[in-house]
């Protein structure tokens, strides 16, 4: 099926929708969509920074401070899919708002908790929101944008969503810096006011009336829990945390058998029946992978081999994102002019070929190599990610996109975790002057897998 096709076979059955929501109705609704998945994401990085000041003001030891932010993101990962679902069931913009809702009420919950554990519970209420958000955001926005400006959108969401992950820990100091920590949240409240103020003039979707299968759902929240705990301890534990994985993909299994049939099943199995869907998939998956191994790798490579200090590192991790901003202004005019299979096969060439040379550049010639390579790399995942994200919207009928924005965040959240978790083996595996190396080599060749998808995508598709 070419790119064409995919577009076609995704069209509505009525001309009339691809023309989106009128112009200031559709502003508005973008400053819904944008401000609530900022929100969600900065919210996701921005606690990091904040969890030993947080230990110490609940008196609490490091580990148990940890939770504070695992609580979040195991919260965010089990509801995707299911609240996806429950989207296209009910209409995607009745979740949206209830999700966004419940984000801003557990923001409140959580600036004003008085205990390690209630914030903890809040944290988790939080991340759910969160989910609902992230799930049926990509639905609203390919029902608010004409088909001539989809693209361009998608490749803004893309930036959000970058540059708000990048911008986490130094939003989250910066805050520490003037205020205590329950500031972390309250912030949120007048941001997720907008949002929610906003939110009316989100395209009122009507939804399919399929039933969300319960037990579908509870085996989903499971699969990702024993996934995601297991990847944690495998490092440590390696018998625990291979049995826990093996454990969720058991559940994996069980999931798919009960949902084959179904005409709109939790795991989109429908969706992967699509080559380009599936090889998108892997794409998005491994590139992440990428960019997490790389981000956890750089700053001890900048500070262990170039004796760069933690407010320098900081400052040279920002020509990353800087770059992917850069990139936003010509690659939605790219997408209009190139197959997006074409853009995501450069983009991840340009980004291993980055990775690579940082993870082989001599440590003699400074730090001044590493910040053009980091420059690079961010210009080459700033093309990927737009092209990718409109590959897998497109490659879905229109009624399916919440499934589809549902793998996305998904996708994105399973590789990131992946990454973490091979950095962490070459830590322990590999001296520490010599495991930032081999990480930053390692993400090469994800990202060279990822451009090697993209070729025989592109191939498949002329």
């Amino acid at each position: 099926m070419s790119e064409s096709q995919i577009v076609e076979a995704a069209a509505p059955p009525r001309p009339a929708e691809d023309d989106g929501l009128p112009v200031g109705r559709r502003r508005l609704a973008l400053t819904a969509l944008y401000s609530a998945l900022v929100l969600v994401v900065v919210d996701g990085a921005v606690v990091n920074v904040a969890l030993p000041t947080i230990g110490q003001a609940l008196r609490v030891g490091s580990a148990a401070s940890v939770a504070v932010a695992t609580s979040y993101q195991l919260a965010v990962v089990i509801s995707l899919l299911p609240f996806a679902a429950l989207g296209e069931s009910i209409g995607p913009r009745r979740v949206f708002v209830a999700g966004a809702a419940l984000f801003i009420a557990a923001s409140g919950l959580c600036a004003a908790s008085p205990t390690l554990a209630v914030l903890i519970a809040a944290r988790f209420l939080q991340g759910l929101g969160g989910g609902a958000i992230m799930a049926l955001a990509a639905m609203l926005l390919r029902f608010t944008m004409p088909k001539d400006r989809l693209a361009h959108a998608i490749g803004w969401n893309a930036v959000a969503v970058a540059l708000a992950g990048a911008a986490g820990p130094s939003v989250g100091a910066l805050i520490l810096s003037v205020a205590s920590w329950p500031w972390l949240f309250a912030v949120n409240l007048p941001i997720g006011a907008l949002a929610l103020a906003a939110a009316r003039a989100l395209p009122a979707v009507p939804g399919s009336g399929h039933r969300v299968d319960a037990v579908s759902a509870a085996v989903s929240a499971g699969l990702f829990t024993l996934f995601f705990v297991g990847a944690g301890r495998i490092a440590e534990e390696p018998l625990l945390g291979s049995g826990l994985i093996l454990a969720a993909a058991l559940c994996l299994i069980g999931l798919i058998r009960r949902e084959r049939g179904h005409a709109a099943p939790l795991v989109p199995i429908d969706l992967f029946t699509e080559r380009a869907f599936r090889r998108t998939v892997l794409a998005s998956g491994a590139t992440f992978c990428a960019q997490m191994m790389s981000g956890i790798a750089l700053p001890f490579h900048l500070q262990r081999a170039l004796g760069a200090n933690v407010l320098s590192t900081g400052l040279y991790m920002s020509a990353w994102p800087i770059a992917i901003v850069a990139s936003a202004s010509f690659s939605g005019r790219l997408a209009g002019r190139a197959p997006a299979s074409v853009l995501c096969a450069v983009g991840t060439s340009v980004l291993a070929l980055a990775l690579l040379l940082s993870g082989l550049a001599p440590t003699a010639a400074g730090v001044a190599p590493i910040l053009a390579l980091m420059a690079l790399a961010g210009l080459g995942f700033g093309v990927f990610q737009p092209a990718n994200n409109r590959l897998l919207l497109l490659s879905a009928p229109k009624a399916r996109s919440g499934a589809a924005g549902g793998v996305q965040a998904t996708t994105r959240l399973v590789g990131q975790t992946f990454g973490a978790t091979m950095m962490t083996a070459l830590f322990q595996l590999a001296p520490g002057d010599v495991a930032p190396r081999l990480g930053l080599v390692a993400a090469a060749g994800f990202a060279l897998t990822a451009a090697i998808i993209g070729a025989v995508n592109a191939r498949h598709v002329e």
